[in-house]
């Protein structure tokens, strides 16, 4: 497979990955949270199931949009470039007017 055709595919992926409204949700309260999230707190805040919040978050994190760190027994969330999300968000606000 050529690089082209690999970075097709990475580009493909993370666009998949903003395809959906839960994780589209998740992104959302992370960047605007004024404190890191737990991924209970995000399934709390979202009343979705922590397995199924887990492997949204999982996806996020394979394509780069966020990091898990463990601290001590639980799993906090961080954006890896909120400038990246931000300029995202600005292109779905374009497509939606």
């Amino acid at each position: 497979m050529s690089e082209s055709s690999r970075e097709i595919n990475r580009m493909a992926r993370a666009f998949s990955a903003l395809g959906n409204p839960t994780r589209l949700r998740i992104l959302q309260l992370i960047t605007t949270s004024d404190r890191p999230l737990h991924i209970k707190a995000i399934a709390r805040l979202t009343k979705t199931r922590y397995n199924s919040i887990y492997k949204h978050v999982k996806l996020l994190e394979d394509v780069g949009f966020i990091q898990i760190f463990e601290v001590g027994r639980s799993r906090v969330l961080a954006v890896k470039s909120p400038e990246l999300l931000e300029r995202i968000w600005e292109l779905g606000r374009s497509f939606t007017k």
